[in-house]
């Protein structure tokens, strides 16, 4: 068995080195332009994929999950990336497919999006150029942002309704959690958040990742959702996230646990 593991390890480990070899590591450091022959890139097409059906287990606070949310561990990644998404999805590989199982990332995983992942790696995982930055120039313009924010990284769990799922994912609509507590809802999206709440009178005890997102981005899709779901109605501004982001918040140990909880899936 021990002999089994060691072949298998090897020829795992030959294939991603063969495959970092299939594609110049100057992409990794390519911020700007996107190879004319790409038409899937990074910052454009994948990672919106990634923080909504990615990032609740590859994000940058598990230490022994790689986080696809930064694009040089992304690209040094990718073929295992692929394997994992597209292959074993398919029954090509023999490693589970990810997002895993019936999670609600994986229900939302649609193909598309699993063919959008495959053809940017096959097409060299180009960075791309960042798209041009939406700042909301009023209230409406915010609540539109947001809601395509909401879209890509939150449905999944919160469901589009805003109803999330029950004993899993806390509801967002007519939530007293959110309507409560502005400034908690903001530090929510900032530092993340451990351990057991109440909403709506029910108990909920999941984790949530910090989500790396501006503070124009956070006060979007707050504003969305306090605008939508039976909420407030309340706006969120970017500078009421920028203060609250200055108060430098240390993990709690329940997060600090959570960050070792779990085995890397490349072991």
């Amino acid at each position: 068995m021990k002999l089994l593991r060691a072949v298998v390890s090897t020829i795992f480990l030959v294939a991603i080195s063969l495959d970092l070899r299939s594609a110049p590591l100057q992409a990794a450091a390519n911020s700007g332009g996107a190879s004319a022959s790409a038409s899937v890139t990074y910052v454009r097409d994948v990672l919106p994929i990634v923080l909504g059906k990615c990032y609740s287990c590859h994000n940058d606070q598990t230490r022994f999950l790689p986080n696809w949310s930064d694009y040089k561990t992304a690209f040094a990644h990718r073929g295992e990336i692929k394997r994992r998404v597209w292959d074993s999805w398919k029954g090509e590989y023999y490693k589970e497919s990810m997002p895993v199982g019936n999670s609600p990332q994986c229900l939302a995983m649609t193909e598309a999006d699993r063919q959008t992942i495959k053809q940017w790696v096959q097409e060299g995982a180009v960075y791309g150029v960042p798209p041009a930055p939406g700042n909301a120039g009023s209230k409406n313009e915010r609540i539109e942002l947001g809601r395509q924010l909401f879209s890509a990284a939150c449905m999944p769990c919160h469901q589009a309704n805003g109803r999330g799922i029950p004993d899993r994912f806390p509801p967002l609509a007519a939530s007293d959690f959110l309507n409560s507590d502005q400034p908690r809802a903001i530090q929510t999206l900032l530092n993340g958040r451990q351990g057991e709440i109440t909403v709506n009178g029910r108990a909920f005890n999941n984790s949530m990742p910090k989500f790396p997102l501006s503070d124009e981005q956070i006060a979007n899709v707050l504003t969305y959702v306090y605008n939508s779901f039976g909420n407030s109605g309340k706006e969120v501004t970017p500078d009421e996230v920028s203060t609250l982001r200055a108060q430098k918040i240390e993990p709690t140990t329940a997060q600090k646990e959570s960050a070792i909880s779990k085995p890397s899936p490349f072991e």
